[in-house]
């Protein structure tokens, strides 16, 4: 009796109650859980495959478009979806990175794309390179430092893999194969690499998560101002009253200022410049001090 396949997308998830709304785009497979998962969510199903579309039960409640996604542009407004799921969707387009870069013009800035890829450095894939054999004629192999160098062409900020589909390499051609160049065992027992690739980094998507566009946008406006010495007395009475407006609280706005302050020393003198700022400081030194652990500022917009 073959096993279930094992639905390793999944692995990257937690369940919510919240209203997301997801897209999934051939794996239609992946419905029934991702409905377990997210009780609350809008699902939305693409296929080439219409009878595939059709055997989806209304249960599911799973709105349904039947296209070609290489073929045929998605008809979905911009930043619709905080999950897009297309498994292995990459390895028979002409170009994957349009399609990579497609594909996330569909997704919120504080979402994510799952897909997964057959891994041409899986030990079974180099024994028949080495025999002259190559069977993937009519998709693509792709190695994991390629795949990320592709996700960040194609305007993600943050990349995780894990280990799919795996077979353990006999020893004797783990050193062979070492000995050529090829990286450690982790990754040539790995046939299928799992991957979620982020809008934005995602210390930025919690950000952009907690509060509108358009506070972010006036906040990010006025510690920039501050940063720059720009009439701090005024921004400084400004980042006052939005703070109070919106409820931004010391700690997020010392993680703010960690995505997108480069100057921080100017932006500290221009803030503390003024009184009232103590609790913020405290904030703003740790999360900063964190920061530069860990390697500088983020991308928010």
């Amino acid at each position: 009796m073959n096993e279930p396949k094992k639905l390793g997308l999944l692995d990257f998830l937690t369940p919510s109650e919240a209203a997301l709304r997801l897209l999934v785009v051939e794996s239609l497979e992946y419905l029934p859980a991702l409905r377990v998962l997210y009780p609350a969510a809008e699902l939305y199903a693409v296929a080439e495959d219409a009878a595939a579309l059709a055997a989806i039960p209304d249960a599911l409640r799973v709105e349904r478009q039947c296209l070609d996604y290489r073929e045929t542009p998605l008809p979905y407004p911009r930043e619709s979806f905080d999950i897009l799921l297309a498994e292995r969707c990459l390895e028979t387009v002409v170009n994957p990175q349009d399609i990579a870069a497609g594909f996330g013009t569909f997704i919120r800035p504080t979402g994510f794309f799952l897909t997964s890829f057959t891994n041409i450095r899986y030990w079974r894939v180099l024994e028949e390179l080495m025999s002259g054999h190559y069977r993937a004629l009519v998709r693509r192999l792709f190695a994991r430092p390629d795949f990320e160098i592709l996700l960040a062409a194609s305007f993600y900020k943050d990349v995780f893999f894990l280990p799919g589909a795996r077979q353990d390499i006999p020893s004797e051609l783990a050193a062979r194969l070492k000995g050529a160049g090829f990286e450690g065992p982790n990754d040539m027992a790995t046939e299928i690499w799992l991957v979620q690739a982020w809008r934005s980094t995602r210390a930025v998507a919690r950000l952009k998560a907690e509060y509108t566009p358009e506070v972010r946008r006036r906040l990010v406006t006025l510690c920039r101002r501050l940063e720059y010495g720009i009439d701090p007395a005024e921004n400084r009475a400004h980042l006052r009253a939005l703070c109070r407006e919106a409820d931004i609280t010391p700690r997020y706005l010392a993680a703010f200022t960690r995505e997108t302050i480069v100057h921080r020393e100017d932006f500290r003198a221009a803030l503390t410049a003024g009184a009232g700022w103590e609790a913020y400081i405290a904030f703003l030194d740790a999360a900063w001090e964190q920061s530069e652990a860990e390697g500088g500022a983020g991308d928010e917009e």
